[in-house]
């Protein structure tokens, strides 16, 4: 959790974007002579919600980026264009009004991205550099000072490492001089100006770490203490406060508190458009099963769901089994249980459909690790490291895995591992905009046929 003028400076780089989407919304309603009014507000804060967080870096912009934000801006438009059809909306606002709107807001992005990091680059400029060292020349000390070194608009300068070990211990030439021994960092910060001091020795020295904090107090340098449990693949890892307490989540959702409500009102929003527009064919879809095949419209099976608890998924029946017990075959190409209507249902993913109403149940959620059957997950779980992990979540109807072409047949551990890996990724870097994306993809991906899918 970051606080004070970091965490203020982060949360303005992840509002700018968002809030440049509203002012082109109020800019675009002045030039077509439109007053802003109660559907231009709503309209606003469905923009904002869809475009946080934004991408707005002080740093040298990559090449690409306007074709980034094009990119970006046209998924949240688009989203926002389907919300509208849906709801018979689109009529509330004049067309020059949208058109406006719908170029001015990248031009505004790209702008700002152009002239932050330069206007960033101009003030840092008159502010007095900070002077830092590191404790500990092990990979994690040296890992912070080289991503600090490469930021050519950070304002921190390292000047010596302090390490008990030799120089050849420490493999590769360091990045700045090893000055000397532990022991001697309280004289070396007392005689000099030192302004940030980064602990980068293991939780297992303890006691030296407390010794050397009490070696420090008598300085004016802030302290730092960069704990090698951040070497391990954590999952939206953060520092937070309990009962007055100060923890390290390791291991914890993206969901929680803003992000999880953000998250849940955009799975309604995309639910409730995506059945309005679907609703005729997912009722085509059920009448032409029952007649083509014996059996039930829907097929339903138990999988896990947020925090490995068990729920019912619904999907539109495709085979001729209703597999849910101690065995479940995944199917396979040319699977004799497949029925002809039910392979085409699977490689269009229109089997998936029924599932939006797990979504409105709560069950599942839009985009997600995809849910698998109880008996795999109790096998993959002894077999892939971190495979429940994905369960802090929500599952999802589609997932980041899926747009990567790790979907279909999962008939090896390398299949399986590879998915699993796709899945922790998202979680680690979730964002509304990322969902929006997967969405977007998997539409486009359902237009064609997928030979992974049987």
């Amino acid at each position: 959790m970051k606080t004070g003028a970091a965490g203020l400076g982060s949360l303005l780089h992840r509002a700018l974007d968002p809030a440049i989407a509203v002012l082109a919304l109020i800019v675009a309603s002045y030039l077509a002579d439109r007053q802003v009014d109660t559907p231009e507000w709503i309209l606003a804060v469905m923009a904002f919600a869809l475009s946080f967080p934004g991408g707005l870096s002080f740093r040298a912009q990559p090449p690409g980026q306007l074709r980034r934000i094009a990119a970006n801006w046209g998924i949240v438009a688009g989203v926002l264009l389907a919300i509208g059809i849906a709801l018979g909306s689109v009529s509330t606002f004049d067309v020059e009004q949208l058109a406006f709107w719908g170029v001015g807001t990248p031009l505004m992005q790209a702008a700002a991205h152009w002239i932050g990091p330069k206007v960033h680059s101009r003030v840092s400029s008159l502010r007095r550099h900070n002077t830092a060292i590191v404790i500990g020349a092990n990979p994690h000390g040296r890992a912070l000072v080289r991503a600090i070194q490469s930021d050519k608009t950070s304002q921190t300068r390292f000047t010596a490492y302090f390490d008990d070990r030799e120089t050849d211990r420490l493999g590769p030439e360091l990045e700045v001089p090893l000055y000397g021994r532990i022991e001697a960092v309280a004289d070396f910060v007392r005689a000099n100006h030192v302004d940030h001091i980064y602990i980068a020795l293991p939780m297992a020295s303890q006691p030296r770490i407390l010794k050397l904090l009490d070696h420090l107090h008598d300085t004016t340098a802030s302290i730092y203490f960069l704990p090698d449990i951040f070497l391990y693949d954590l999952i939206q890892a953060r520092v937070d406060i309990v009962a007055g307490m100060p923890v390290v989540a390791v291991c914890e959702s993206p969901f929680y508190g803003t992000t999880g409500f953000i998250k849940r009102l955009s799975d309604l929003a995309i639910t409730v458009t995506a059945l309005t527009l679907t609703l005729p064919l997912m009722v085509a879809v059920a009448v032409a099963i029952k007649w083509t095949s014996p059996g039930p419209v829907l097929f339903k099976q138990r999988r896990y769901g947020l925090d490995g608890r068990e729920i019912v998924v619904w999907k539109f029946r495709t085979m001729q089994v209703q597999e849910d017990g101690a065995t479940v075959t995944q199917a396979t190409k040319e699977d004799r249980r497949v029925t002809p209507i039910g392979r085409f249902l699977r490689r269009s993913s229109i089997d998936e459909l029924p599932q939006f109403f797990n979504v409105l149940q709560g069950r599942m959620s839009v985009v997600g690790p995809r849910p698998h059957a109880v008996v795999h997950n109790e096998t993959y779980r002894r077999l892939i490291k971190g495979y429940m992990i994905r369960h802090k979540v929500k599952p999802g109807i589609t997932g980041w895995a899926q747009v990567n072409g790790a979907r279909g047949e999962t008939d090896t551990i390398e299949k399986m591992n590879r998915r699993i890996e796709y899945d922790l990724e998202y979680l680690r870097s979730w964002s509304l905009r990322l969902d929006l994306q997967i969405v977007l993809k998997t539409a486009l991906q359902a237009m064609r046929r997928d030979p992974n899918v049987y």
